[in-house]
């Protein structure tokens, strides 16, 4: 008896969490709406950037990245070959 007792206050906990925890995420994203209707895109871009930058962080702490130039013709050089696409036209 005492164990289901625990187990139905602990699901009740359980769904008390998740129904604060979605009335403040709608609350955020509410704010969020007004914020960009109030001060333009600002926010998005933030976001953006602060989101390029958690990629940036994790992907220069990985072994295996190797970061190309954003030059197309050092791609078709890569092979080293001197086939047809690394041959000046």
């Amino acid at each position: 008896a005492e164990r289901q007792k625990f187990v139905v206050q602990r699901s009740e906990q359980e769904r008390q969490a998740t129904v604060i925890r979605s009335e403040g995420e709608a609350e955020a994203a509410q704010m969020i709406s007004k914020a960009i209707k109030d001060h333009g895109s600002g926010l998005i871009e933030i976001r953006k950037i602060d989101a390029a930058k958690d990629i940036a962080e994790s992907l220069a702490k990985s072994a295996n990245v190797m970061y190309l130039p954003s030059d197309q013709q050092m791609l078709l050089n890569v092979g080293g070959g001197g086939g047809a696409a690394a041959r000046p036209q």
